[in-house]
């Protein structure tokens, strides 16, 4: 799979996020607000990895599609893999 720009800034930015909560810990900030900002990360490399998976498994189903083959194994291992991750 190629990976675009717009994938790339998505990891660019969560990078940039997972500094931010470093920063904080090392300033000693409230543990809520560390928390609430793990949680932010989380979320966007769920989002993020979900966004992988369906593009995927989009660009897969077209090209078996082309060939006449059947998707159903590559579906459930898309789901697998989502659920999975989480």
């Amino acid at each position: 799979m190629e990976y675009n720009a717009q994938l790339k800034n998505r990891i660019k930015r969560i990078e940039g996020q997972v500094r931010g909560l470093l920063r904080m810990m090392e300033e000693q900030k409230d543990c809520r607000d560390v928390v609430i900002q793990m949680t932010a990360v989380r979320s966007a490399l769920d989002r993020t990895a979900a966004l992988i998976v369906s593009t995927n498994l989009e660009q897969c189903i077209r090209k078996e599609q082309q060939t006449g083959e059947k998707s159903e194994a590559l579906i459930k291992e898309a789901v697998n893999l989502l659920v999975t991750s989480r």
